[in-house]
């Protein structure tokens, strides 16, 4: 298998049906969403939303890592966070929102159109990205991702049109920990990065327009791309408990796209974790604990199927994440 295919963070949980406590709501921001513990009605006095229970810190064992500032309940959502850049599934890309990966109804589909969204605030959200990426044909890319099974690449496109289309800077992923560059790596992105440059230049994007799309910047893109990305399953609106619904999703294999978040990012990982990473209806994620957190007690998800065996966790996280998990379940032997 390629090196560039099998390491999406999936953040299954072992647990099937966590208890979810009742919560607050969650407001919007960029990258992640405070608590909002506001007062509703027409005459409400506008309150400021409370930062989330967590902090991030750099630790000399692991980088940056989260930490809880006070008590977390079990079930308590910690906040959300909207994706940095995201992108659907070559399979699910007629089925979902081209924007926020919701799940398209019959009446919002267009089989005319080669995508579609599924409101009008997801399309003016895409605008300037898809207006740059229309310009393109793109045909020979996907077949080279498709051919190939790849899905990283389908993030880098996305993201070279939104530095094009001048909504991001091309150096917005740098805060991110790559993975490992091989050379076996170099050599399985020169044709893609000579796919998606010839693209550009066949729909006549100006050369000082494309000064940041070098091997290099490809490179590197995906090195953080592949170790940061997260595997997209919708749980779907029909549960009032998220946690059900987010493990529901797991046992359906609803896998729509994939995304990388700024904040996510910064979770370690544990193969027995306290916190889980949810999508209900479309891309933006939420993070709930999975069970009572202490003040200062540090934050971890799974980034694999934490159903497996201690063998099988090994040989992933070593392969596709470079590190040998030395949590206490693994530690353990179980």
């Amino acid at each position: 298998m390629s090196n560039l295919v099998r390491c999406t963070r999936s953040c299954i949980s072992r647990f099937k049906k966590p208890h979810l406590q009742r919560n607050h709501f969650l407001s919007s921001s960029f990258f992640f969403t405070s608590i909002e513990e506001g007062r509703t009605g027409p005459t409400a006095t506008p309150v400021r939303p409370a930062p989330p229970p967590i902090r991030v810190a750099l630790t000399e064992s692991a980088g940056r890592s989260v930490f809880a500032t006070r008590r977390i309940g079990a079930g308590e959502l910690l906040h959300t966070a909207k994706p940095l850049v995201s992108h659907p599934s070559l399979s699910a890309v007629q089925r979902v929102c081209y924007f926020c990966l919701r799940k398209l109804g019959n009446t919002s589909a267009n089989p005319l159109q080669s995508v579609s969204f599924c409101s009008e605030e997801c399309r003016e959200q895409a605008k300037a990205f898809h207006g740059v990426e229309a310009k393109a044909d793109w045909s020979a890319y996907d077949d080279y991702c498709r051919s190939n099974g790849l899905k990283y690449p389908l993030l880098v496109k996305r993201f070279a049109c939104m530095v094009l289309s001048g909504d991001v800077s091309s150096d917005l992923l740098d805060v991110l920990q790559p993975s490992g560059v091989s050379s076996q790596m170099i050599s399985e992105v020169e044709e893609g990065f000579s796919l998606l440059k010839s693209a550009f230049e066949e729909a006549n994007v100006a050369d000082e327009k494309m000064a940041f799309l070098t091997k290099q910047w490809y490179i590197g893109v995906l090195a953080r791309i592949r170790i940061n990305a997260f595997r997209i399953e919708l749980a779907g609106g029909l549960y009032e408990d998220l946690l059900l619904a987010a493990a529901a999703s797991v046992e359906a294999e609803a896998a729509v796209g994939n995304a990388v978040y700024m904040l996510p990012s910064f979770y370690n990982h544990d193969c027995d974790p306290n916190v889980h990473i949810i999508w209900i209806d479309n891309v933006d994620a939420k993070l709930a604990a999975l069970r009572d957190v202490e003040p200062g007690e540090e934050l971890r998800i799974c980034y694999i199927d934490a159903s497996m065996d201690h063998d099988a966790r090994q040989t992933i996280l070593s392969g596709g994440f470079g590190f040998q998990c030395n949590c206490l379940r693994c530690l353990s032997g179980d």
